[in-house]
């Protein structure tokens, strides 16, 4: 596979996601392909993009049908990551036809979604580019389907957040609460406890308010996460942070009041709607 340059174990890990969704939507088999397609007939046919977007996915949805038959011969148009017109096609595919007619599904299910975050990623990352702002995601994600769903946001010009709760430490308001009832000390001295616990992992932190910033600072984390703050108190938190860490803004962000946050200078945006409300690109499946 590795069309998309990834690590071995993650090719693994995308293989088996594609034969589970396969094995999702064919079960016992294509009853309506067996039914009415000859197991002879051949044909050829392209996926075509119904509207402006960025590609994301073509070589999953490429392996989708290589998966479903290794008969079926699979060229990308498009790479991941290029924006396409409406009525360009960024795959072809030939081969026997009860084959491509099963695919065609699942195929294109992923190839939309992913399209779908990478195209409004790329809205995002467009509008607060004057700022050198980085738009994160999240863990809201599908199950099982993050590593797509981060693949994509970065194939729209994203960065890539924590890929689960294994890689960096994200102190938040409801571990705050487990800390502050055993009276265990400042947010600072959370901090502290978690870089002793972790020493070669990032540690960031959630605040709401400038108070608790100001308490967080003398533990210096290396990010703070200024959440559900509007702009004018974000820019104060990040002249509190000038030079200790880097800030994060989440909360309450879209598209309309985005710029606002870049422009108030934190080093980066988190936005959960990338993937929790991912909005699947439109994309069709033509015969010749």
């Amino acid at each position: 596979m590795n069309e998309n340059n990834l690590p071995l174990e993650q090719e693994r890990e995308i293989r088996e996601l594609i034969a589970r969704a396969l094995a999702e939507d064919i079960g016992p088999g294509d009853v309506t392909t067996l039914a009415l397609v000859d197991e002879t007939s051949t044909a050829s046919a392209r996926i075509v993009a119904r509207h402006e977007l960025v590609v994301a996915g073509a070589g999953i949805a490429a392996e989708v049908f290589r998966m479903a038959d290794p008969a079926l011969q699979v060229e990308r148009l498009v790479a991941d990551g290029c924006p396409v017109p409406a009525g360009e096609a960024v795959l072809r595919v030939a081969g026997p036809a009860r084959a491509l007619l099963t695919a065609e599904r699942t195929a294109l299910n992923l190839l939309q979604r992913m399209a779908g975050i990478a195209t409004a990623t790329e809205c995002l990352v467009r509008i607060v580019t004057d700022y050198g702002t980085l738009i994160l995601d999240t863990r809201k994600t599908v199950p099982g389907l993050r590593r797509l769903d981060k693949y994509a946001v970065a194939c729209g010009g994203g960065t890539n957040h924590r890929i689960g709760l294994h890689d960096a430490i994200l102190i938040k308001d409801n571990h705050l609460a487990f800390w502050r009832q055993k009276n265990r000390g400042t947010l600072a001295d959370a901090v502290r406890c978690a870089r002793r616990a972790y020493p070669g992992l990032k540690i960031e932190i959630e605040v709401d308010t400038l108070d608790q910033l100001r308490e967080v600072l003398p533990g210096q984390p290396d990010w703070v996460l200024l959440d559900n703050m509007p702009p004018e108190t974000v820019a104060d938190a990040v002249g509190l942070c000038g030079g200790i860490c880097k800030t994060e803004a989440s909360g309450g962000i879209t598209k309309e009041n985005v710029r606002e946050y870049a422009r108030a200078g934190v080093t980066a945006i988190s936005i959960g709607a990338l993937t929790h409300s991912a909005q699947a690109a439109d994309l069709s499946l033509e015969f010749d």
